[in-house]
C-alpha cells in the first residue's frame, strides 16, 4: 500500500482510455506506439483508478485472449510511464522479477586473471553481475513510477504469489545477500521513491490464488466482449487509420469493411463462441485477422449471405480461428 503522500503524488496518474491524450513528455522506456485498445467500461477505468491511487496490485482475470495483457501496455503508454513485463512460467521464482546475478561469470572472469585480481577489475564487486528484472528496474525509478505487467502468475508454482508479498508493499526494497557492500552489509534497493503501478493477470490455469495474495489487490474480472464492444474493437483498428473528418464507422467502410460483413462477421463468431462446441475459443485478435482475411481474400456479398445461415457447417477462412484438430474437424471450408 502505498503512503499518504505517495498517494496524493499518485493521483495525478489518470488514464482515461484515450491514446490520444499520452503524455506529451513520456519516458524513454514508455511505448512508443500501441495497437488501438478499446477501454469503455467504466468500472474497468475505475479499478485502474483505484489501483494507481492505493498502490495496490490490480489483478486482472479472465479467458485468455480478453485483453488483460494488452490492457498494461495501454495504460503505459498513455500516461507515458515506463513499462517492464515480466512473463511468468511453470519455473519462475518470485526474486526473478528482483534480480539475477551471474555468479558463473564472474567466477569465469576472475579465474582469467594472473596474478591476482588488478585494482579496478570489475569482477571485484559483485553488483556488476547483477540482471535487474522488471521490479527491480522499477524500484530504482526517480522520476515517475513504471508500469509493470506481470503476466500470467498462475502458470507459477502456487507458493509464487505470496512470495511476492513481501516486495509489492512498504517499504518497497530487498536486499541482494550476493552483492556485499564495504560495511558488510548487502546491497539493499530501495525503499521505491515512486512504487509501480503493478498490473497482473489470471486466467485461473491452478484454480483460485492463494487468500493472502488476494485480500491486498484490487481485483477485476473482464468479460469478453460483446456484440458493441466488438464492432468498437473494428472502428479503433480499421476506422481511425482512414478517418480525417470521416466518422469511425465511414472510415471502416472506406477501407472495404463493409458494415454489413462486420455484422455478418460479429453474429457469426459470437455464436460460435456462445456454442460451447469449441475446445478453444477464438480470441479478438484471431476475430480481427478472420475478418480481414474475409475482406481482403473473400466476396464480401457472398460471404454475408453464407455466414447468416443457420446451423451452417460451413467456415470461411476457419485456419485462422480454429487451432485444435477436434474443433477444425466440426467444419469443413467454405470457398470465399
Amino acid at each position: 500500500m502505498a503512503s499518504l503522500k505517495q498517494r496524493k503524488d499518485r493521483s495525478k496518474y489518470q488514464f482515461t482510455g484515450n491514446p490520444a491524450a499520452r503524455s506529451q513528455t513520456p519516458h524513454a522506456d514508455s511505448p512508443s506506439e500501441i495497437d488501438p485498445y478499446v477501454v469503455d467500461d467504466p468500472e474497468l477505468k475505475q479499478a485502474i483508478a483505484l489501483a494507481i491511487y492505493l498502490g495496490r496490485p490490480l489483478l486482472l482475470e479472465g479467458e485468455a485472449g480478453c485483453g488483460k495483457t494488452r490492457l498494461a501496455e495501454a495504460i503505459a503508454y498513455e500516461l507515458g510511464l515506463p513499462f517492464y513485463r515480466w512473463d511468468i512460467r511453470s519455473t519462475s521464482l518470485a526474486k526473478e522479477g528482483l534480480y539475477e546475478y551471474d555468479a558463473l561469470l564472474r567466477l569465469h572472469d576472475v579465474q582469467l586473471k594472473t596474478g591476482g585480481v588488478e585494482s579496478g577489475d570489475k569482477s571485484i564487486n559483485p553488483a556488476n553481475y547483477l540482471r535487474f528484472g522488471a521490479l527491480g528496474k522499477a524500484f530504482q525509478l526517480t522520476d515517475s513510477p513504471a508500469v509493470v505487467l506481470i503476466d500470467e502468475i498462475d502458470k507459477a508454482d502456487l507458493d509464487f504469489p505470496n512470495d511476492l508479498l513481501t516486495v509489492l508493499d512498504q517499504p518497497w526494497s530487498f536486499e541482494v545477500p550476493e552483492a556485499i557492500q564495504s560495511d558488510s552489509k548487502p546491497l539493499t534497493i530501495g525503499p521505491a521513491l515512486h512504487p509501480p503501478i503493478v498490473i497482473i493477470t489470471s486466467n485461473r490455469e491452478k484454480g483460485a490464488l492463494p487468500l493472502p495474495f488476494l485480500r491486498r489487490c484490487i481485483y477485476y474480472y473482464m468479460k469478453f466482449p460483446d456484440r458493441n464492444g466488438l464492432q468498437k474493437i473494428v472502428e479503433a483498428h480499421y476506422g481511425e487509420a482512414e478517418a480525417t473528418q470521416a466518422t469511425a464507422t465511414q472510415a471502416t467502410e472506406a477501407k472495404g469493411f463493409k458494415q454489413a460483413l462486420v455484422d455478418a462477421a460479429i453474429d457469426r463468431f459470437l455464436k460460435l463462441r456462445d456454442s460451447k462446441a469449441l475446445f478453444k475459443s477464438p480470441a479478438t485478435s484471431e476475430f480481427l485477422d478472420w475478418l480481414d482475411a474475409m475482406v481482403e481474400f473473400g466476396d464480401g456479398e457472398r460471404l454475408v449471405k453464407l455466414l447468416g445461415l443457420e446451423d451452417d457447417k460451413r467456415l470461411p477462412f476457419r485456419e485462422v480461428l480454429l487451432k485444435v484438430q477436434k474443433d477444425w474437424d466440426l467444419f469443413s471450408a467454405m470457398e470465399s
